[in-house]
């Protein structure tokens, strides 16, 4: 059943808001009363949508997670359809590594990278983000490389960002660009092969 447009309206003030309260403040000092106060909606509207203010962080988090989705559907290239998949890769390692790390408070927050893992696209049903992600790289990598276990380096990859020295690293100055070139680094020596 789509969302009601009051219901919507009510849902986009309150994630804009804790977005503006997040540059200001980390995320276990934002309250649900100062949320609602700044979205412009009663307290009651903030607990009845998302529960709890890790149900907030969570759900902020997953909307900045599907922003970076939505550009592998449809976006341009590199990140988006038309790209060779090496290219697409290495646009959504960076696209990725962004959303990480722009959101690594929220991540904290939400005992690291499992808001990530866990997160549902609104209003449908699993998979959840990792899954779809896990997918579009096993897609990328098999298209260039059929005879690789596509799968399992999808697998490899991913789990790469979940781990604690990384997510400490993240949260370092220039950590971002360290991950991001190490994982161009094994994804660039993957694709070399009889078609890379």
């Amino acid at each position: 059943m789509p969302e009601r447009a009051d219901a919507a309206r009510n849902r986009r003030a309150i994630l804009l808001a804790t977005e503006e309260l997040l540059t200001r403040l980390p995320p276990e000092q934002i309250s649900m009363e100062q949320v609602a106060t700044a979205a412009g909606v009663g307290k009651g509207t903030v607990f009845h949508r998302f529960g709890n203010r890790a149900g907030l962080m969570r759900a902020l988090m997953q909307e900045r997670a599907m922003v970076l989705q939505q550009a592998v559907v449809d976006g341009p290239p590199p990140l988006g359809p038309g790209a060779p998949p090496r290219e697409r890769l290495l646009a959504f390692v960076d696209g990725v590594i962004e959303v990480v790390s722009r959101n690594k408070g929220l991540l904290a927050a939400l005992d690291h990278a499992d808001a990530v893992v866990q997160a549902r696209i609104p209003g449908e049903e699993p998979p959840p983000l990792h899954a779809l992600w896990h997918r579009h790289i096993a897609d990328l990598v098999h298209d260039a490389r059929p005879e690789l276990d596509a799968d399992v380096i999808a697998h490899l990859l991913l789990a790469s960002l979940h781990s604690d020295p990384i997510q400490r690293l993240l949260a370092t100055e220039g950590g971002a660009e360290r991950v991001a070139g190490g994982l161009k680094t094994i994804i660039n020596a993957v694709f070399v092969g009889p078609r890379g």
